[in-house]
């Protein structure tokens, strides 16, 4: 559903206004919106030194939050990571936004999680089993089915709370957090559902061919220092982080938040995807720039009217800096936007990348502080914009908008623009 910039969301009738109203998270620096805000503004690092199996010693964003908050031991041995994480952020969204959740009608609730990928932990891990009786499948696990389909982490965030109404992950590469709140919205929208558990997950640091990949690459990050090794737009980056988490959001629409009196973190107002077409890695600028533009478009907003600019920049060389290019041509203009980057502090999460970083700079909206990117020594010329906030908080007054983007592999671009409430 488009919405043009002749009518924009304040416009339009409340319920068909989406708002968020519940944040639940697990990320490497914070297992609550408070704890990663605080992180953000102090600027803690959530990353540490890392070993897995067959590739070594690495470096890693890793989660460590209450599974058993939740699930038992034996629902978390028989599921997965990624699903305890969805699991864990879901109860803690829930929770947050102060539902009546015994009353509340389950089959008008729905599940969409944005993913990375999903799987290779499952059959990494069961191939290695395998090994140890030397390679006799009688010895797969039975487990190994509803482990790897790929609804898997919505549909076990499903089974755990009792929800009856539509649940299913959205593959979207990096951009999938992103993707997830904007399906929530338009479930919302179209009647589908009265309230959307929505964003992303990701249990990507538990396979070792993400970090022989991205070695393979030349794009794994390396440094002496755990804590430094995320620099995006520092001129000496070289690479990834690799990171796990996960963000969902409780979003509904604004007409049933007002009915029961919940507490608004922001309103949805823009969003847009689009697809690169042109690398299987290598972003393209111009595609960039156009989904921001349509985001802007359909919010009925100029991009002097952005407060803050989450950066997807993951912190290899080409990718800030395409980012940087396309960046410049939307808000070239512009003497009041600031630019903000948070995989400098927890590293690259992936699938829940979007969701963890739009949920860092809610905080905004209260205190009127934009985070910095840290770890930015010598910044790349390349990537010098004004109003690039580096290594400190920069108190930036009232905070009206947010601007998020992700952007994925094979070109998947995503943004969405959120509007204090």
């Amino acid at each position: 559903m488009e919405m043009i910039a002749t009518t924009g969301p304040s416009r339009l009738p409340d319920n068909q206004r989406v708002v968020i109203t519940g944040v639940g998270l697990t990320a490497p620096n914070g297992n609550s919106l408070a704890e990663l805000r605080n992180s953000l503004l102090q600027g803690r690092s959530g990353v540490r030194e890392y070993e897995i199996r067959y590739f070594g010693k690495t470096l890693a964003g890793v989660c460590e939050f209450e599974a058993l908050r939740y699930q038992a031991r034996k629902e978390i041995r028989r599921g997965t990571r990624a699903g305890s994480v969805g699991i864990y952020s879901a109860n803690e969204a829930v929770k947050d936004a102060g539902l009546d959740w015994p009353n509340i009608d389950k089959s008008r609730i729905g599940v969409y999680v944005g993913v990375t990928e999903h799987g290779n932990v499952e059959t990494e891990n069961e191939i290695h089993e395998l090994k140890n009786y030397n390679y006799d499948t009688s010895f797969w696990s039975h487990h190994h089915n509803p482990r790897t389909v790929a609804n898997n982490p919505a549909g076990e965030v499903a089974l755990n709370m009792g929800i009856t109404g539509p649940h299913y992950t959205i593959g979207a590469a990096c951009a999938a957090g992103n993707a997830g709140l904007i399906q929530g919205s338009q479930m919302l929208r179209l009647n589908e559902c009265d309230l959307a558990i929505c964003g992303g997950v990701s249990e990507s640091i538990h396979t070792f061919g993400i970090f022989a990949s991205f070695h393979s690459q030349g794009a794994l990050a390396e440094h002496a220092d755990p804590c430094r090794a995320s620099r995006p737009f520092d001129l000496h980056r070289n690479g990834i982080v690799v990171a796990e988490g996960g963000c969902l959001f409780v979003a509904e629409r604004l007409d049933d938040a007002k009915r029961r009196g919940a507490r608004i973190y922001g309103e949805l107002v823009g969003y847009a995807m689009n697809t690169d077409a042109t690398d299987f890695v290598l972003p393209n600028p111009e595609r960039q720039a156009e989904c921001m533009e349509l985001a802007l478009k359909r919010a009925g907003l100029v991009a002097e009217q952005i407060d803050i600019v989450s950066t997807h920049a993951t912190g290899t060389a080409s990718g800030d800096s395409q980012e940087c290019n396309a960046l410049r041509r939307v808000f070239g203009g512009s003497q009041r936007t600031f630019f903000n980057n948070t995989k400098s502090f927890i590293g690259h999460s992936m699938g829940a990348a979007g969701a963890l970083e739009l949920a860092g700079n809610l905080g905004a909206f209260e205190d009127g502080v934009c985070h910095p990117t840290i770890n930015v020594d010598d910044l790349d010329p390349e990537c010098a914009l004004d109003g690039l906030v580096l290594n400190q908080p920069r108190e930036i007054g009232k905070a009206t908008y947010i601007l998020n983007n992700s952007f994925g592999m094979l070109g998947i671009n995503s943004v969405a623009i959120i509007k204090r409430y």
